[in-house]
């Protein structure tokens, strides 16, 4: 796997870079702006971009229109985004958008190189990965007509998991339950929530966005 990491702090940013290279992942390029990044993104076409939501000059937004860009001029190049707070209005937005090959995971999260390889993987696989902090507090907001109503219990535990990235297997094992049933949790879930069978779509990733938006009324903005 070839990555490029865009993060302005140099010490998290070659933090990053020693994980990554220390679980067998090649860094292609670093950049400290959003402008170098696109750069190392064009000319590199790295299969994954590591990008800080928060870079130079303002230190808002940069990393996020900047993995817009990514997405939208380089699909093949999966985007996983860096947020030092759960800024879950920004998550959603990139999801809703881009939801195939994007994810969303908090910087305390980045040194363990276990999770970080294996959300990278998971966005390769056209995964969507969201970090299990901005899943919990999405969890625990109601709308006044939820969409996963319909849902039961279960359903919407493993759809939970689902949104944090894990696999079928890796559910079955965390659920202690088999993994036929697990498949048959998601069918009825995809059932409920209206999701065809497309093969230009990938379902799983829009059962997350759908159970991200149906969590948040997208009214926490930095």
């Amino acid at each position: 796997m070839r990555v490029v990491v865009a993060e302005d702090n140099m010490l998290t940013r070659e933090g990053i870079v020693s994980v990554l290279t220390s679980s067998g992942v090649e860094v292609v390029a670093v950049a400290d702006q959003a402008a170098g990044l696109l750069a190392a993104v064009e000319r590199e076409r790295p299969d994954a971009a590591i990008v800080d939501i928060r870079m130079p000059p303002t230190h808002t937004d940069e990393g996020l229109v900047a993995a817009r860009a990514i997405r939208a001029d380089h699909p093949d190049t999966v985007v996983l985004v860096l947020s030092q707070y759960v800024e879950t209005a920004y998550a959603l937005r990139l999801l809703d958008e881009h939801p195939e090959g994007l994810g969303y995971l908090l910087k305390d999260r980045l040194f363990d190189g276990a999770v970080l390889v294996d959300a990278l993987r998971r966005l390769c696989e056209s995964e969507s990965v969201v970090d299990p902090t901005i899943v919990a507090q999405l969890m625990r907001r109601r709308r006044l007509k939820d969409p996963l109503d319909s849902l039961s219990e279960r359903e919407r535990e493993v759809l939970a998991l689902v949104a944090e990235g894990y696999s079928n297997s890796a559910l079955a094992a965390r659920l202690s339950i088999a993994e036929r049933t697990v498949e048959a949790h998601i069918t009825q879930a995809f059932a409920k929530l209206r999701l065809v069978d497309d093969p230009a779509s990938n379902r799983r990733v829009l059962a997350v966005v759908a159970y991200l938006r149906s969590r948040s009324h997208l009214t926490d903005q930095p």
